[in-house]
């Protein structure tokens, strides 16, 4: 997962080339999806148009399947993410995915800018959602309005949720789920239980299919994947207290240097993160995945240097494909 963060110090073309090369760097580790999420208005994110985004990358990968993570679609008409994501299934077919939220991505008067309305309804999503899995659909003959690239495209689209809405229409569709765990882990198990209980079978899959976020920090020791999360960290207080900044350098001593309200405050992420060395973030992931019985992880690293991030991305790999080779034996 990929906000194309962009750190102070830095420019967003920066942020956007380091993008590439760990979509890149991904693909060699064998990471088999690469998801970038829609933001507007942010500081510290790159990613907003992230259907352009989506495409440069898919032109610098050859195999592994690039998404959103996702497109939120109340900003937008769903026949033009139709078009943009059935033009991009035609130039990369069977790699593009389409992960869609319903919140805005941004506050409400950007939200504004973006719509130029605030009118609208919770039921709208469900119906858009519909709507937009008809224009992907193959064309019926008395179909006044198709999506051209669009349509036949079929591109997998998945509900992203972090609250039990999301887990219950994505069950009533019968489409995959991915909760939004690396931030908001508190309802996870009961929106997971939600979807599982309720799900129905559809045409795109026949089980239920969860990915879950997770926060992974790792470094070669534990003294400096603490240090290294401290950047996460300042850049999640600052979201809370509605000022998202650029991701900041790692401080040295910060969490102990903070009041315990503030302490507090970090305790919400931390059902769904995991910082160490190898073998802490292997003995973490394995927790995680026994409690959840999760189908996907999906990894979300916010380190401040790019070269570290890598690593990071690095040693959850290779945890993974350790755990999966123990698992099967």
């Amino acid at each position: 997962m990929d906000l194309a963060p962009i750190v102070q110090g830095s420019s967003p073309d920066i942020a956007l080339r380091n993008t590439v090369d760990l979509a890149q760097f991904g693909e060699r580790l064998g990471y088999k999806r690469y998801w970038v999420a829609e933001h507007h208005n942010s500081a510290g994110i790159a990613s907003s148009a992230t259907a352009v985004v989506i495409g440069h990358v898919a032109a610098a990968t050859a195999s592994i399947r690039i998404g959103a993570g996702g497109i939120m679609l109340p900003n937008h008409a769903p026949l033009v993410i139709a078009e943009q994501f059935g033009t991009l299934a035609s130039l990369y077919p069977d790699r593009i995915d389409l992960g869609i939220g319903r919140a805005p991505g941004t506050d409400q008067r950007t939200a504004y800018a973006l719509r130029r309305t605030l009118n609208g309804n919770i039921d709208d999503f469900p119906r858009d959602v519909m709507e937009l899995q008809a224009y992907l659909a193959p064309a019926k003959p008395d179909q006044k309005v198709r999506a051209i690239p669009g349509m036949g495209t079929k591109v997998p689209i998945w509900i992203l949720g972090s609250s039990l809405y999301g887990a219950q229409l994505a069950a009533l569709l019968g489409l995959p789920y991915a909760f939004a765990s690396h931030f908001a882990p508190a309802m996870m198990s009961e929106a997971v239980n939600i979807y599982r209980e309720k799900f129905e079978p559809s045409w795109q899959i026949r089980e239920p299919h969860v990915m879950l976020g997770l926060n992974v920090c790792a470094a070669d020791s534990v003294a400096e994947a603490k240090y290294l999360r401290s950047s996460g960290l300042k850049s999640f207080l600052a979201m809370q207290s509605g000022r998202p900044i650029q991701l900041p350098p790692p401080e040295e001593g910060f969490e102990e240097n903070l009041d315990p309200t503030t302490k507090n405050m970090l305790r919400h992420p931390r059902g769904a993160s995991i910082w160490g060395d190898f073998s802490g973030v292997k003995d973490g992931i394995e927790r995680f995945i026994a409690a959840t019985k999760a189908d996907e992880l999906i990894i979300v690293c916010s380190i401040y240097e790019h070269q570290k991030r890598m690593r990071s991305y690095e040693i959850a790999a290779q945890a993974i494909d350790e755990y999966n080779r123990e698992s099967t034996t």
